[in-house]
C-alpha cells in the first residue's frame, strides 16, 4: 500500500462562548482505495503564527507521496526533520505531524481491518474517565458564571472537573468554596491546573491555601521547563503532580529531576501518536502514572486518544479530553460520546479510528486558511442555519 495523495482542509468551528476553532483535517489517500483521516488540532491557539495551508500541502505531498503507511517510525522521523519537537508544548509543528500521524494508523488499521486501538495494543478498557474544564478566574463575577458551567454539566453526567487557577487565587478559593457548599461529594475536582503562570514558590502559596478544600492534584505548578522548582514544589506538596510531555528531552529531565508523579501524554502536544506512544513506556519505566491531555480536540481528534488510552496499563487518573463538548458541533457524521462521566471509545468491530468525515457539515465550517480573524462567529451561524431546516 502505497500514499497517493494528501489534502488538507481548514475548518473553524464555533465554542460554545462564541470562539472560532480552527482545525485541520487531514485526508491521505492509498493506492488501495483507502483513506486515513487525521485532525491537526486547536490551531487558532498560542502562538498566534499562521500556517501556509498551501505550502504545508505541498510539503507534506513531497514527504508522504509514494510511501507506505505502514512505515510509521520512518515517516515521523522525516516529519521531525521537517516538523521539528516542540521547546514548549503550544508549537504548531507538533500539532501538523499529530494529524499526519494519526490519518496512517487509521489507514493502517483500515488496511488490516481491524480498529485503530488494536493497532495500538488492544484495549484494557472500553471508557476513559475524564474532567471537564473550568476556564481561569480573572474577575470575581466569573465564579457564578463557572458554578452555572458545573450545574449544567453536572446534569449531563460530568461529575469531574479541571479548575484553571492562579490569576486571581481569591476567585479560585471562591469558587470552590461554592463547590464544596453547593456539591459536595456530588462533584470531584481533579486538580488544579496553574498552566506554568506561577513560578513553584507562588503556585505551592496557592496551592496551600486552597489545600481545604477537595481535589485530586496538581498540574504544571512552576515556569516551563523549570524541572527544578517542578522537583522543589513535588516535595513540599501533599498532592500529586502532573505535567505535560512535550519532547523526549523534556521528558528525560522531568524523570532525572523526579519533578513529577504523573505525566500528562496529549499526541497534539508531542507530536502524534507513536510519539505520545514512546512517552508512556518511557513513563511506565519510570514507575510514573499517565493521564491523556487535551488541546480540545474535535472528534477525530478525541476518538484518536480515546484508541491511545485504551492500551494503557497505567492510564491511573482522569483525564482530560472532553473538548467536542466545548465546541456548537463536529465535522464528522456521529460525535465521540460521552457517558456518565466517561469518553466511550468508538465501535471496535469497525475498522480504524471508528468516526466518519460529514462533508455537508464540512462545508458549512470550511475556512479558506488558518489566518486569525478572517471567519466570525456571526458567518458560521448564518452558514449552518441553512443546513438545519
Amino acid at each position: 500500500m502505497k500514499i497517493s495523495n494528501v489534502t488538507l482542509i481548514a475548518v473553524g468551528v464555533p465554542r460554545h462562548t462564541g470562539f472560532v476553532n480552527k482545525h485541520v483535517i487531514v485526508q491521505l489517500e492509498t493506492n488501495e482505495g483507502i483513506m486515513g483521516i487525521g485532525e491537526m488540532s486547536d490551531f487558532s491557539h498560542l502562538p498566534r503564527y499562521s500556517v501556509d495551508m498551501k505550502d504545508l500541502e505541498a510539503t507534506l505531498q513531497s514527504i508522504l507521496i509514494g510511501k507506505n503507511p505502514f512505515d510509521t517510525a520512518a515517516i515521523n522521523r522525516e516529519l521531525d526533520l521537517n516538523f521539528p519537537q516542540a521547546l514548549y508544548y503550544y508549537e504548531k509543528g507538533s500539532f501538523i505531524r499529530n494529524g499526519v500521524d494519526t490519518a496512517l494508523y487509521d489507514a493502517c488499521s483500515k488496511f488490516l481491518g481491524i480498529s485503530m486501538s488494536d493497532l495500538l495494543g488492544g484495549r484494557q478498557r472500553e471508557k476513559i474517565k475524564v474532567c471537564y474544564p473550568i476556564f481561569r478566574h480573572r474577575f470575581m463575577d466569573e465564579v457564578e458564571e463557572n458554578i452555572d458551567v458545573v450545574r449544567t454539566r453536572l446534569e449531563q453526567g460530568f461529575d469531574t472537573f479541571r479548575l484553571y487557577v492562579g490569576k486571581n487565587v481569591d476567585a479560585d478559593e471562591a469558587f470552590l468554596d461554592r463547590i464544596q457548599s453547593e456539591f459536595g461529594t456530588k462533584v470531584t475536582i481533579k486538580s488544579l491546573d496553574f498552566s506554568h503562570l506561577l513560578d513553584w514558590k507562588d503556585a505551592l502559596r496557592a496551592t496551600k491555601r486552597l489545600a481545604k478544600y477537595r481535589f485530586e492534584l496538581v498540574e504544571s505548578p512552576a515556569f516551563w521547563n523549570d524541572y527544578e522548582g517542578l522537583n522543589h514544589f513535588r516535595l513540599q506538596c501533599e498532592f500529586p503532580v502532573s505535567e505535560h510531555v512535550w519532547s523526549p528531552r523534556q521528558q528525560y529531565e522531568m524523570i532525572k529531576k523526579d519533578s513529577v508523579d504523573i505525566f500528562n501524554i496529549a499526541p497534539v502536544f508531542i507530536g502524534g501518536l507513536t510519539a505520545a506512544r514512546k512517552a508512556a513506556y518511557a513513563a511506565e519505566v519510570a514507575g510514573k502514572s499517565v493521564l491523556i491531555g487535551t488541546t480540545q480536540e474535535l472528534s477525530i481528534g478525541t476518538a484518536a486518544m480515546a484508541h491511545f488510552g485504551a492500551a494503557l496499563p497505567h492510564l491511573n487518573y482522569t483525564s482530560d479530553p472532553t473538548g467536542p463538548e466545548l465546541y456548537v458541533d463536529d465535522i464528522v457524521t456521529s460525535k465521540i460520546k460521552y457517558e456518565n462521566g466517561y469518553l466511550t471509545l468508538p465501535n471496535r468491530n469497525v475498522p480504524g479510528i471508528g468516526v466518519e468525515l460529514d462533508w455537508e457539515k464540512i462545508e458549512t465550517y470550511r475556512v479558506p486558511d488558518l489566518r486569525w480573524g478572517d471567519v466570525s462567529v456571526h458567518q458560521l451561524q448564518d452558514r449552518t442555519s441553512q443546513i438545519r431546516v
